[in-house]
């Protein structure tokens, strides 16, 4: 796409701190700074998200998020990392090329990823009927 910013990434358009690449995926920084080490990785081939990806580059994707995840872990010296993806506006999906974020953690960091909702009166057994496949 023309006005993809994550495809001017790729592109080599617009610079970035490359932390991965291969012929499928390209990880980078987040130039927003929230988090030291905030990664992100991108297949090469637009798609908008995890619905419309196809299995090569969604595969791909994933095994670069483990690998990435792992050296954070295994070399790098941080102790765990949370890994997650937006997929659609409603989702806050903000770049609509598909993407995850990796943000290595460590116990001292101060960072909340998991802000507290209040319990939601529902029924489990009503959701389960409704998703299941």
């Amino acid at each position: 796409m023309n006005d993809c910013i994550f495809c001017k990434i790729v592109k080599g358009d617009i610079p970035s701190y490359k932390i991965y690449e291969n012929d499928l995926v390209y990880a980078f920084l987040d130039i927003a700074c929230d988090a030291v080490g905030h990664t992100l990785v991108v297949p090469k081939k637009h798609f908008t998200n995890v619905l419309d990806c196809d299995k090569q580059y969604l595969d791909a994707v994933i095994e670069a998020v483990q690998l990435i995840s792992r050296h954070y872990v295994d070399d790098c010296g941080y102790e765990g990392v949370n890994v997650f993806n937006a997929s659609g506006k409603s989702a806050q999906q903000s770049v609509f090329h598909l993407h995850f974020h990796i943000i290595p953690r460590t116990g001292t960091d101060g960072l909340d990823m998991w802000p507290l909702h209040d319990t939601q009166p529902m029924s489990l057994e009503e959701i389960c009927k409704k998703l299941a496949l």
